[in-house]
Parts: C-alpha cells; sequence; structure tokens
C-alpha cells in the first residue's frame, strides 16, 4: 500500500485504519497475503515516486495498492507531473510482476472546473492505459458525510474506515486469486 494520509490512518490509531482492516478482512478469508503500509501523511506523487523503488525492493509485492495524487492537487501542482509521477510508478511495480490498483481521488471544485475535471479523469485515463483496476474515487461514500468525516474535512474517521475498505474491495478481490 503506497498512498498518503488517507492510507496511513491520520488521526486515527493505526489499528483502526482501513490497511490495517484489509489485513484482519485476508487473513480471516484465508488469503496468504502480508499487507505492507508504505504510506505517509501528505506525501506527493514525487514523494512516492522517490520512495516505491527502495518498498518494491524491500516488500517484493504480488499487488501494489496506489492512493496518491491528492496533495499535488490540493498544492496545485501540475497535472501532467501528478500523471507522469503516477504512471512511472505503475510501470515500475508492474516491471516487478505486481499487479496495481489505482484509488482515484476527486477535490473540491474551488480549483476550477477545468483542473477538477482534469485531475479526476487523470486516474480514468491512467487505468485505462495500464490496465488497471481503479476506484474511480476512493471516498466516495464517505466524503459529503459529516458523520464520517474527521473535524478537518478532509480525513475520513474510524467509522469510515470499513467503508473505505468495501469500497476497495470490489477491485482488489479479483487480483487476489484463489483463497490461499
Amino acid at each position: 500500500m503506497l498512498g498518503d494520509s488517507l492510507s496511513a490512518a491520520y488521526g486515527l490509531r493505526v489499528e483502526q485504519g482501513w490497511v490495517a482492516l484489509l489485513q484482519k478482512r485476508l487473513e480471516s478469508q484465508g488469503y496468504g497475503y502480508r499487507v505492507v503500509n508504505a504510506s505517509v501523511s501528505g506525501e506527493t506523487s514525487d514523494g512516492g515516486l522517490q520512495r516505491l523503488p527502495r518498498a518494491l525492493d524491500l516488500h517484493k509485492p504480488a499487488i501494489v495498492i496506489l492512493e496518491l495524487g491528492a496533495n499535488d492537487a490540493l498544492r496545485g501542482l501540475p497535472l501532467n507531473r501528478t500523471q507522469a509521477n503516477l504512471q512511472r510508478m505503475v510501470r515500475q511495480a508492474k516491471r516487478t510482476g505486481a499487479q496495481v490498483v489505482l484509488l482515484g481521488m476527486r477535490i473540491p471544485p474551488n480549483y476550477g472546473p477545468k483542473y477538477t475535471a482534469q485531475f479526476h479523469n487523470m486516474y480514468r485515463d491512467l487505468a485505462k492505459a495500464e490496465k488497471l483496476r481503479l476506484v474511480p474515487f476512493f471516498l466516495e461514500q464517505v466524503a459529503l458525510r459529516d458523520d464520517l468525516m474527521q473535524p478537518d474535512g478532509l480525513h475520513p474517521n474510524g467509522t469510515a474506515q470499513p467503508i473505505l475498505l468495501d469500497t476497495l474491495w470490489p477491485e482488489l478481490r479479483p487480483v487476489l486469486g484463489k483463497n490461499k
């Protein structure tokens, strides 16, 4: 798992986060995977691109779940750079034999309709070009619900974490293969 604060359990105990819940679900369903959470709060695609080669070498993952780009957009970074970084990460992971699942994001409309739409479409376009499983908007079920968000309005709370896992599961399940 390579992501930002949404996957690093920001504001929560690590065991409350959706990534820890993923490990529990995999174990309970008989999958022999070990989940490594290489997510860092505040991470951008630049940082992920720098950290990924070491993580791939160290952990040799069968599957890489990639959840980055939101912090790039919140900083107003050029989308072509973000997309290029994400594509390079996808290709690096695929070269090691890992399958990639991409978690897409949306951003608030205050960046303008063109940038907002281009940002959202960036994930779809990358998934299509690289033949990836895609969750179009990872926060789809929680983003507009105050009862599922922390007071900052950006990060899902503990109650939202199982919902995030359920949002990912339909796209992750097909790449898991048979229960080991």
